[in-house]
């Protein structure tokens, strides 16, 4: 639901307030919450790193988008998607060292990519779009004081934790986990599971400008 920062931000990021109610769907009973309320506290977690900008440690941004992250994202199901047919035949334990360099990777990206203010606000749709399967996709808009908006939509799957973002398309098209997985997919295949994590770690490495190795 990423490496260019947003002026930049049309890929990313960290995801991504006009009046925000949602519809009433399959599901959302479940969680209490619509679709919508998990990416709210997502956009207002990205203006306050915004806010606190490059003049602040990159750690202690980390910190402040890591929580909205958790919560507005299926990472694992991101990486499951990302990965493809091969994650079912990866043993546990690098199964688990996928999922906590891509954990940080992501984190680092939004971090790396929401990382000025300059008067930007995000605004959330008030309406949900439903999709096969039961999703609904959120859009978002963030507006720049130039008058210009980038668009993110999150296609959001209601899960046992509440509904979570499995999906970000940018300009209302261009599917993060569609990048990922030919990345991905062309690493694994020259080296294996170990390679992928050595490749997030250096992109984290290198999006935190060596805070985090």
């Amino acid at each position: 639901m990423m490496e260019s920062s947003i002026r930049r931000r049309t890929l990313l990021a960290m995801s991504v307030a006009i009046a925000a109610g949602g519809l009433a769907v399959p599901g959302q009973a479940q969680s209490g919450r619509g679709p919508t309320v998990a990416i709210e506290r997502l956009n207002a977690a990205l203006l306050t790193a915004m806010r606190l900008g490059q003049a602040a440690p990159f750690a202690q941004r980390f910190r402040v988008l890591a929580p909205a992250i958790d919560e507005a994202f299926d990472l694992g199901a991101i990486l499951r998607l990302s990965v493809g047919p091969s994650w079912a035949s990866l043993p546990v334990d690098q199964q688990r060292q996928l999922q906590v360099a891509f954990r940080r990777y992501t984190i680092a990206s939004y971090v790396a990519n929401f990382d000025s203010y300059d008067g930007e606000a995000i605004q959330t749709a008030s309406e949900v779009t439903p999709i096969a399967g039961g999703d609904q996709v959120v859009a978002t808009r963030i507006l720049r004081s130039s008058g210009s908006a980038a668009v993110l939509s999150y296609v959001m799957r209601a899960t046992a934790n509440g509904w979570k973002a499995i999906d970000v398309l940018a300009d209302g098209g261009i599917s993060r986990v569609a990048v990922q997985r030919s990345d991905f997919r062309n690493v694994l295949t020259q080296g294996g599971s170990a390679a992928l994590v050595a490749r997030l770690q250096r992109k984290v490495a290198d999006l935190s400008g060596g805070a985090f190795a």
